[in-house]
């Protein structure tokens, strides 16, 4: 368990940051196993179930997202470190390739293949990046 100092930061904004940044990982990863499962055995509602995580991963993502957003760039207390700038870039673009695979998703069941599949990977492989190179990096500050 990371702890974040809170000079300068809101000690609300720093819990419910550590509270829900790691829920969107966990719908992204169900997701992407669903597309997997999805491709081995075509039952439509492996595909319908993914699409309904990738949402719920997406709702779930905006709250810890404006809250880095302003922490790390118009916070007074800015939180510096290229390690905090490149979470925050890989989330954004997570973001917005999970966003671009909710609309493959949508589309029918037969048509999420390979597309659908190619995102959810890239959107859990730039979630895990972000959150070991940011753990990584915490450790050897405290």
């Amino acid at each position: 368990m990371s702890y974040r100092y809170t000079s300068g930061n809101s000690a609300l904004a720093v819990g419910l940051f550590e509270l829900l940044n790691p829920i969107p990982f966990g719908f992204f990863v169900a997701a992407w196993l669903f597309d997997i499962i999805y491709i081995s055995s075509y039952e439509i509602l492996w595909t319908e179930a993914a699409s309904w995580l990738i949402t719920f991963g997406l709702f779930l993502a905006i709250i810890p997202r404006l809250i880095n957003l302003v922490q790390v760039w118009f916070g007074k207390a800015r939180l510096r470190g290229p390690g905090v700038a490149f979470s925050f870039w890989a989330n954004l673009l997570a973001i917005i390739l999970a966003i671009v695979n909710a609309f493959i998703h949508s589309r029918d069941s037969y048509a999420v293949v390979p597309a659908g599949v190619i995102l959810s990977t890239l959107v859990v492989l730039l979630l895990a990046i972000a959150n070991v190179q940011l753990a990584l990096r915490e450790r050897r500050v405290a």
